[in-house]
């Protein structure tokens, strides 16, 4: 539930928040939530962080699953490897060729340019969710031994490198954060599977509490994403504040576990979570491209700007939106959607070091579509060459059985297997 509800938000908000106007060959982009007290939306849209700690939860359950059935820790990283990069490699060969397809058509080059960066931007997840799925085995070791010291830890570097941050004045001074917030609000997933996650109402009173001292009394902006022209982000790198709202929402969802569970029983709703969950890395990764297609025959197109945010126009209109890039994103998963689990492969026998060579591979691929896009040159080949590279590393030279495919331990299960995520 945590995870199909974390990423229909994410979807929802992608498509929602943009303000986007056309004229003299120049896409202009604004933030919905920039607006009023839009920021009070972003901490409950804002839902990495229950991301990070459903795949914490997750990722413990599958690692000792298959430690039950004797996969060693570089067979099953090789598995959740192949799952999570695989699905990547439709969206490399769309969008490589696509910005010159429609600068050679005549499309105006800036919004091109911009769709092309944004179309990238999405892959920042799957290279930090990449770096969490890696330590699984050894930050699992930490957790039997410290438990709690563990995540606190990780909280105590964060504040330390905010300390930093903001008495330097430099941001790149808070990158560690990217590593040590998302890796503590997964170490707290572990502490889920464990059932050793307790008090959750303190956890949420205690997190979005603290959250609200921080951006009331510190340099902490109140928005829990970036915003336009911001001096200050709260997401990139993240802060101890987007943390702290992070423990608040973790706190809320275990509060209500009772009735989550009860309402993922749901005959109606069984079935959507069942449909969601086999097609999360799809929905993900080309929602955008839906939303560039609506924009560009809406916006380039037709010239309708978007309406003021808040507006009656902007209120009547955003289900209408919705629908539309719902209709847009159907072909997308029904074209894609195969490509959510890897091609059928044997069980992998190549060692630690190849599969960390693959996995820094892939990582260094998906970081570099994340800083440079799909903007025509250089960068953008070499990217998806390092993720095709690692993508190589895992295989197997055995093939797995008929009608199997590959598994997130490194055995051959059969279709259907859940999504990496």
């Amino acid at each position: 539930m945590l995870r199909v509800f974390g990423m229909v938000l994410v979807v929802l908000q992608h498509w929602s928040m943009p303000l986007l106007s056309f004229a003299d060959g120049r896409i202009s982009t604004g933030n919905a939530l920039a607006a009023g007290n839009g920021w009070m939306i972003t901490w409950v849209s804002q839902v990495m962080p229950l991301v990070f700690f459903a795949g914490g939860a997750a990722n413990a359950i599958s690692r000792r699953n298959a430690a039950r059935r004797g996969d060693a820790t570089p067979a099953w990283l090789a598995g959740r490897l192949r799952r999570l990069a695989w699905p990547v490699v439709p969206l490399v060969a769309v969008w490589l060729p696509l910005p010159h397809l429609l600068l050679a058509l005549g499309v105006p080059e800036q919004p091109v340019m911009t769709a092309s960066r944004l179309a990238g931007q999405l892959l920042w997840f799957l290279a930090v969710y990449l770096v969490a799925v890696a330590a699984t085995a050894p930050m699992l070791r930490l957790n039997m031994v410290y438990g709690w010291r563990v995540p606190a830890a990780l909280a105590a570097g964060a504040v330390a490198v905010d300390a930093l941050r903001f008495t330097s004045g430099l941001d790149v001074a808070g990158l560690p954060n990217i590593a040590l917030v998302w890796l503590a609000v997964h170490q707290l997933g572990f502490l889920y599977a464990d059932g050793r996650l307790g008090r959750p109402w303190l956890l949420a009173l205690g997190g979005y509490g603290l959250g609200a001292a921080l951006t009331a009394l510190g340099p902490y902006p109140l928005s829990m994403i970036g915003m336009p022209g911001a001096p200050v982000s709260n997401m990139a790198p993240p802060t101890v504040a987007l943390l702290s709202v992070g423990v608040g929402q973790i706190g809320l969802a275990l509060a209500l576990r009772r009735s989550i569970v009860s309402l993922a029983g749901w005959p109606g709703v069984s079935r959507a979570l069942g449909w969601a969950g086999d097609r999360m890395m799809t929905l993900y990764l080309w929602h955008m491209s839906a939303l560039f297609v609506i924009v560009s025959v809406v916006v380039v197109g037709l010239g309708i700007a978007t309406p003021e945010p808040g507006t009656p126009a902007w209120l009547s209109g955003w289900p209408h939106w919705l629908l539309v890039l719902a209709l847009a994103m159907w072909p997308l998963v029904r074209g894609f959607a195969r490509f959510e689990a890897p091609p059928a492969t044997g069980p992998y026998t190549g060692g630690t070091v190849r599969v960390l060579v693959a996995a820094a591979l892939v990582g260094l691929g998906l970081l570099t579509l994340t800083v440079t896009g799909f903007v025509p040159g250089t960068a953008p080949l070499l990217g998806a060459g390092a993720i095709v590279a690692g993508l190589a590393l895992t295989s197997s030279s055995r093939p797995a059985a008929p009608g199997t495919l590959g598994s997130p331990g490194g055995r051959p299960v059969a279709a259907g297997a859940p999504s990496p995520l």
